[in-house]
């Protein structure tokens, strides 16, 4: 693959009207060196893959994991960019495109100051309000839910997460958790044109460790918890959280919301270094009485397959009572997340209590715990949850308003954190009464030998158990659906909002959503019609690596 290749992936967005801003006074603050003439061009956007390139902007071109990203800098000259920005190595192989060429010392490090200056979405710039959120589970759910609260209040709202993006009411698929730096600029410029007051930002410790969100300085910074997950990309636990903490630094963020839902929180406060509040929800903390004491308490009062009532309380005396459109205490919890971030970026408390005390918070949460069965027959939850801790609190919430069987099926992600398999395993039968392992993206990985690492898990905890395996998926939900009945209740954990497979770098068209539809319908148990896009089936089409700037 190479960066001038067709990209299936959604396009990256730019402002309507670009900057036209000197590329001398790029040179003179960013370079180290200059080679070629710089006087009189104007540089109009940063990009790093010359699929994206527009004319008038500057490919920084960096060392990819094969080959480095110089080798296109013909490619970008032939496309309209105005000069090359890269390190020394990279330096001397543009040199033959034509075009000036940039030297910095890392262009990677440099690529989110360099756009925000591009772009004028810089800290000291007039920006929307950003809200970013951080943590192993729920950053998607609080992202959501913050933009659907902000929208109740009359705010104009933007959101980047793992599911979407979102720019005053336009939908964007998105392509990675946090998108890289100079598409980031590029999308908040045009959220700027577009009116947009406030932004909902999901960002992953990834996104932290690859500069992703460098140049940004988050109003408020939220923390959920932290869980095993992501030791694919980090040695361990301790390196995964200390990539989170950057998020709590005052070039990062002005204020914090930390949760103390999870015992890493309690770390958060201490080495937090900005002004921060804590919200916890004792129902489902590690440490209950600690959980208690925090500045906000949620308080549980009501699940239903419909919604999770909860009270928000303040030490001095604040509460509002609401309702979130999702089962399960943990989105309570999300949720209460959410409005103490609200508030911490400035809206009153008396708007917020107009809005949700006593009603519901409007939000669409994709592919998390959504419910797409009909009245009758088994409850089918489609869930995006790919993590032991997510499985737990997930099937709890499931159980608490299951009065039958609850089944679960799921399968685990090739070429990803391998070392929680056999706990997926282990906490998806201890919360389930049927347990059906299946395959998710198997990408590069055998699938056979993926579930077999799962059945191993569950089997080690619960040999006793009705554990049953299936492949492909298509087969594994029709299998599901004719195990249950009326009053039981299916999770389906890890696709989510998801409308492919990767298998064998082959973007494959499928839809967990619609597939759990038909197996219901088959059966002829009533669907809802959905309310959300229905792609599957397609023709296949090729999976590009986004995080891979060069191959």
């Amino acid at each position: 693959m190479s960066t001038d290749a067709p990209s299936n992936l959604p396009p990256v967005l730019r402002p309507e009207n670009p900057p036209a801003r000197p590329l001398a006074a790029l040179a003179d603050r960013f370079a180290t060196e200059v080679r070629g003439d710089v006087a009189g061009v104007a540089v109009s956007g940063v990009t790093l893959a010359t699929a994206d390139l527009r004319p008038g902007e500057a490919f920084v071109a960096i060392r990819g994991i094969n080959r480095h990203g110089a080798e296109f800098s013909r490619v970008a000259a032939e496309k309209g960019a105005v000069a090359i920005v890269t390190d020394a190595a990279g330096a001397d192989i543009a040199e033959g495109s034509g075009l000036p060429v940039l030297v910095v010392d890392d262009p990677r490090a440099l690529l989110g100051d360099l756009s925000a200056w591009v772009y004028g979405t810089g800290p000291d710039d007039a920006l929307p309000l950003l809200f970013g959120t951080t943590g192993t589970n729920g950053k998607t759910s609080v992202s959501h839910l913050l933009e659907g609260i902000l929208g109740q209040l009359g705010v104009v709202t933007g959101l980047s997460s793992t599911a979407e993006r979102h720019i005053a009411g336009e939908v964007i698929v998105s392509r990675l958790t946090t998108p890289e730096a100079s598409e980031f600029h590029a999308l908040l410029a045009l959220m700027r044109e577009r009116g947009v007051e406030a932004v909902a930002v999901e960002v992953s410790a990834q996104a932290l460790s690859r500069h992703r969100v460098d140049g940004l300085l988050f109003d408020v910074a939220g923390f959920t918890n932290l869980s095993h997950d992501h030791l694919d990309d980090y040695a361990d636990m301790r390196e995964y959280f200390e990539a989170k903490l950057p998020l709590f630094r005052p070039d990062r963020a002005r204020r914090a919301v930390i949760s103390l839902d999870s015992t890493p929180g309690f770390e958060v406060v201490e080495r937090c270094e900005v002004p921060y509040v804590t919200v916890g929800t004792p129902a489902i903390a590690a440490d209950r009485d600690a959980a208690a004491d925090a500045d906000w308490t949620v308080e549980i009062l009501d699940e239903r397959p419909q919604g999770t009532r909860f009270r928000l309380a303040a030490k001095d005396g604040r509460s509002l009572t609401t309702v979130v459109p999702v089962i399960g205490r943990h989105m309570a919890a999300n949720a209460g997340l959410a409005i103490v971030m609200i508030l911490e970026g400035g809206y009153e408390w008396g708007a917020l209590v107009d809005a949700l005390d006593e009603g519901r918070i409007e939000a669409y949460l994709p592919g998390r715990t959504q419910l797409v069965s009909g009245e009758r027959g088994p409850a089918v939850y489609v869930d995006f949850g790919h993590s032991p801790d997510a499985f737990e609190k997930t099937l709890a919430a499931v159980r608490r308003v299951t009065p039958g069987k609850v089944l679960m099926l799921f399968g685990a992600d090739g070429d990803r954190d391998a070392t929680k398999r056999h706990d997926m395993g282990r906490t998806a039968v201890e919360g389930s009464d049927i347990l059906v392992v299946t395959d998710h993206h198997p990408r590069f990985e055998d699938p056979d030998s993926i579930r077999a690492t799962l059945l191993e898990g569950a089997r080690r905890a619960q040999p006793d158990a009705e554990i049953l395996e299936f492949s492909p998926p298509e087969r594994a939900i029709i299998e599901a659906v004719r195990l249950v009945g009326d009053g039981d209740a299916i999770l389906w954990a890890g696709p989510g909002h998801q409308d492919y497979r990767d298998i064998r770098g082959m973007r494959t068209p499928y839809s967990a959503r619609e597939l759990a539809r038909r197996a219901l319908a088959a059966e002829g148990w009533p669907v809802p019609e959905p309310h959300w896009p229905v792609p599957y089936p397609a023709d296949e089409t090729p999976l590009s690596d986004p995080t891979r700037p060069v191959d």
